[in-house]
C-alpha cells in the first residue's frame, strides 16, 4: 500500500475514533457540558488535531448522523423494486433501527442527547431534512413512474413517522419500550392513514 494510502485509512481511522469518543462523552455528560479538550483527550489526540477534523462540537455529532443517512439509504437499496413504496420505507427505518450498534441504553443516551438538547436542535433539523432528501432522491431513481412531489412527501411523512416513534420510546421508563416495536406501530398508524400510498397508488 503506498504511502499516500496509509495516510488516509490513519486520518479515516482518527476521525472514527473522534466521533465515537465524543458521542460517548456527549452522552454521558451532556453536549455542553462536554469541552473540545475532553473530546480530544478521550480520543488520544490534540485539541488542534481534533479541529482539523471538525469545526465544532456540532460537526462530530453530524458526522455521526452522516452515517445513519448511509444506512438509511443502502437498507432502501436493498428492498424490491416492485414493493410498494411506503412498505420499503417502513422496511428501510426497522432496519437501521436494528442496524445501530451498542445496547438498548446507550442507543437512548445518545438520541436522546441529540434530540432533547436545545443547542444541538439545529444539527438534528439538518439530520432529518438531510434523510428527507436522500430518500427522496433514492425513492426518484428507484421508481422513475413515481412522481416527483409523492415521493418527496412519501420521504418526508415516512421521516415525521419515525422521530413520532422516537418520542415514544423516550416518554417511556427505560426498558418498558422497544424502539423498533415504536417504529413498527408508527408505520402501522401512517398506512392507515395513507391507504393509497401504501398500495403503491400514484
Amino acid at each position: 500500500m503506498t504511502e499516500l494510502g496509509l495516510r488516509e485509512r490513519r486520518q479515516r481511522r482518527q476521525r472514527a475514533e473522534l466521533v465515537s469518543a465524543g458521542m460517548r462523552l456527549f452522552a454521558e455528560r451532556g453536549f455542553d457540558a462536554t469541552t473540545v479538550d475532553e473530546v480530544a483527550d478521550a480520543a488520544g489526540v490534540s485539541r488542534r488535531t481534533l479541529f482539523r477534523y471538525f469545526g465544532s462540537k456540532g460537526d462530530i455529532v453530524m458526522e455521526w448522523a452522516r452515517g445513519t443517512t448511509s444506512l438509511l439509504t443502502a437498507a432502501l437499496r436493498t428492498r424490491p423494486l416492485a414493493e410498494e413504496p411506503l412498505t420499503s420505507l417502513h422496511a428501510a427505518f426497522a432496519a437501521m433501527c436494528a442496524s445501530i450498534g451498542g445496547s438498548s441504553e446507550d442507543i437512548r443516551s445518545v438520541i436522546e442527547m441529540i434530540e432533547r438538547s436545545p443547542s444541538l436542535r439545529p444539527y438534528s433539523l439538518l439530520k432529518h431534512a438531510r434523510w428527507e432528501d436522500a430518500l427522496a432522491e433514492l425513492l426518484a431513481e428507484r421508481r422513475p413512474e413515481l412522481d416527483p412531489m409523492r415521493a418527496a412527501l412519501l420521504a418526508r411523512v415516512s421521516v415525521a413517522a419515525f422521530r413520532t416513534a422516537l418520542d415514544e420510546w423516550l416518554r417511556a421508563a427505560p426498558g418498558e419500550a422497544d424502539p423498533l416495536a415504536e417504529v413498527n406501530r408508527a408505520f402501522a398508524l401512517l398506512t392507515r392513514l395513507c391507504p393509497a400510498d401504501a398500495a403503491g397508488e400514484r
